[in-house]
């Protein structure tokens, strides 16, 4: 009789510590919704129109920022693989004079490299200095290529910051309007300009850093691709001139 009611006791107590967590997590999930509720209710009744266009704004220069960032960090990636059996074979080649052998190389190779090899080839035969003029043009080109779109990512990184800026602005407005209105600057009173403001400041101020690093690390990327199409182009003339 005994083991039986300490059974039934256990099971009580049992039941007890489930009913306890569910409640536990029902009213941490409810307050966890009251709050993004809040939050979002502050947006838009405090912040009004306005402060609901500028985060769209934001987010929608943060969809540009990861957009083009990756989409030229793939480009610069792929434009700054580096193949020294290419310029190998492009040498025995010229030595051997087989030009077409080397053109036909050129164009199955698909990088910058490769089309300015191929202008200078086409090239061979004129004076020094107009194969060198060729080369640079082509190379002119092929960098302007790589930074088509780079400039978003620099646009993004001054405009999100000034948006956030402006969404701070129209926080500290909402401040002033609600003491106005109750007469006191409690903390209460001044609360929701606050979020206001510092929701839209952090927002704009994210984004830019994050579209500004990416700048300028898609730069630095850049600048190496550069460094090879001139180191390319200087192999290359003197090959041609070593070869007259």
């Amino acid at each position: 009789m005994l083991g039986i009611i300490l059974q039934i006791t256990q099971t009580a107590v049992n039941v007890q510590d489930s009913v306890a967590k569910a409640a536990n997590q029902a009213v941490a999930a409810a307050t966890q919704t009251q709050a993004s509720n809040s939050l979002w209710d502050i947006i838009v009744d405090k912040g009004g129109t306005l402060m609901v266009i500028l985060m769209a704004l934001i987010f929608f220069l943060s969809v540009l920022a990861v957009y083009f960032f990756f989409e030229r960090l793939i480009a610069i990636k792929k434009a700054s693989k580096s193949d020294a059996h290419f310029f190998n074979s492009i040498k025995e080649y010229i030595y051997d004079s087989k030009l077409d052998a080397a053109k036909t190389l050129c164009k199955s190779t698909n990088s910058p490299v490769s089309r300015m090899v191929a202008k200078g080839l086409e090239r061979i035969g004129k004076p020094i200095n107009d194969i060198e003029k060729a080369m640079e043009n082509v190379g002119r080109f092929e960098i302007l290529k790589l930074e088509k779109n780079l400039k978003i990512l620099g646009i993004v990184a001054g405009m999100a910051p000034m948006l956030g800026f402006i969404g701070t602005i129209l926080g500290v407005i909402v401040i002033f309007f609600d003491i106005s209105l109750s007469k006191n600057i409690a903390i209460d009173t001044i609360a929701s300009g606050l979020y206001v403001k510092m929701i839209s400041s952090a927002a704009g101020l994210i984004v830019g850093t994050l579209a500004y690093a990416g700048y300028h690390y898609l730069n630095i990327l850049l600048d190496k691709v550069i460094f090879r199409l001139e180191d390319s182009s200087l192999e290359f003339m003197d090959l041609l001139q070593k070869e007259a």
